[in-house]
């Protein structure tokens, strides 16, 4: 793991606009003083200063930390600041000097746009973030797959709870008005009314949606006679109950082949992989790794084989340049036990696994604070950091013959058309 270099923060500081204009252009002061410990805004400083070195996912040295925060007062502040020393005492004594002459508004402004912008400038630059309560809200909301702002109702003009009756008819009035206007705005929207329909028309989905706003994130098609094509557009708290309800929902027994696909999954519950690889690979398979501050924790599968995976005799793991975070340790997982012939592109590079870590000083009466911290980075099977690098594919659809590189694999001129009908552009 490479250590970070104290001078390479310098370049990662991102300029964030402070909405405070009378901060001042104060220095340090050099002589220590005690800090008022009553006082909650230097208190929720040095707390989220503790957070940071707790659970961030490399091992920080104070100096290292210290230099992040005297960058970013100074980018607040329009002026280059100095720091008595690098402990969190002198973190402390620097803030209590800067905002002595502050209300408390302007004071709750100067500490928390300072502990953001510590916090976006962590390696990796901008993945850390500090979240208010709505926005860490929004953060769960985007891992359960539940968007506030989407009405799947609306989309087919019928009544909160319409029966499949009612949700069937709509849809092919729609289907039929978007056809006869022929556009692109009108192809975009018989998408989403289709996926509507496809939603409220499954006892299952439909229940998630009403009770909860929960959308499924596991979608299947039959492809032809022997091949089954598996969607997972995101890795969630409910994807692998959705995974094994539509495993055990197919019925085909002349299926054998399995297009498994990961385009385009941002990841998300990266805690259900065990679950979710062990019917790939297998009990107590020993799964991925994750490292923080110097440990490797590893991962082994924690269920079995599923038995309507058992017919399926040849895989494909489709990925692309957007599969990022668990989506990439899955793969890569797969790879590393020939589950499949992962087929695509390079994935994003996107190795790290986030969380929130509440700051309990309260502040504001009105609002709670958590660091949106990197807390872990995942790995390769060679070792390497996903993070930076993405994983490989075993063939790449940039190679001028990839279609002869997978037809080795299986030597099935129809699994290779199907293939290439899903990953090129129409």
């Amino acid at each position: 793991m490479n250590t970070h270099k104290k001078g390479s923060v310098v370049a990662g500081i991102t300029i964030i606009v402070a909405s405070i204009v009378a901060f001042g252009l104060w220095t340090a002061f050099n002589e220590p003083k005690e800090i008022i410990p009553e006082d909650p805004y230097i208190a929720w400083s040095l707390e989220l200063y503790d957070v940071i070195l707790e659970n961030y996912w490399n091992e920080m040295p104070e100096e290292q930390l210290a230099e992040i925060y005297r960058l970013g007062a100074g980018n607040l502040l329009g002026d280059e600041q100095t720091l008595a020393s690098t402990t969190r005492e002198s973190i402390g004594f620097f803030i209590e000097g800067h905002i002595a002459l502050f209300d408390d508004t302007q004071k709750k402004d100067f500490v928390t746009q300072l502990g953001h912008l510590v916090l976006q400038n962590l390696e990796p630059f901008g993945r850390s973030a500090l979240y208010t309560a709505q926005r860490e809200k929004e953060l769960r909301n985007t891992v359960a797959n539940i968007n506030p702002e989407k009405d799947l109702y609306a989309d087919l003009a019928v009544e909160k709870g319409a029966s499949e009756e009612e949700v069937e008819e709509a849809f092919e009035e729609k289907k039929e008005e978007l056809e006869e206007l022929g556009t692109p705005e009108a192809a975009a929207e018989l998408e989403k009314v289709e996926y509507a329909k496809e939603v409220l028309t499954n006892d299952v989905d439909k229940k998630k949606y009403d009770d909860g706003g929960i959308e499924p994130t596991v979608f299947t098609e039959e492809l032809d006679e022997r091949t089954l094509y598996m969607k997972i557009s995101k890795v969630s708290p409910t994807t692998f109950n959705e995974f094994i309800r539509r495993a055990d929902s197919v019925t085909n027994e002349n299926l054998d082949t399995l297009i498994l696909d990961l385009r385009d999954n941002i990841g998300g519950a990266v805690d259900t992989l065990p679950w979710f690889l062990g019917p790939f690979i297998g009990p107590g398979q020993y799964a991925y790794d994750l490292f923080h501050q110097g440990e490797y924790e590893p991962y082994k599968t924690q269920v079995g084989w599923l038995p309507s995976l058992g017919k399926y005799k040849r895989t494909v793991v489709l990925i692309n340049e957007n599969s990022q975070s668990s989506a990439e340790t899955m793969a890569a997982t797969l790879q590393k036990y020939n589950v499949g012939v992962v087929v695509g592109v390079t994935t994003r590079g996107h190795g790290t696994i986030e969380n929130t870590f509440a700051v309990e000083t309260v502040i504001d009466e009105n609002e709670t604070y958590s660091a949106f911290l990197v807390h872990s980075i995942t790995l390769r099977p060679d070792g390497q950091p996903i993070e930076g690098r993405g994983v490989d594919p075993t063939i790449s659809i940039t190679s001028p013959d990839w279609e002869d590189q997978l037809n080795q694999y299986f030597n099935d001129e129809s699994l290779v058309a199907n293939v290439y009908d899903l990953v090129t552009p129409l």
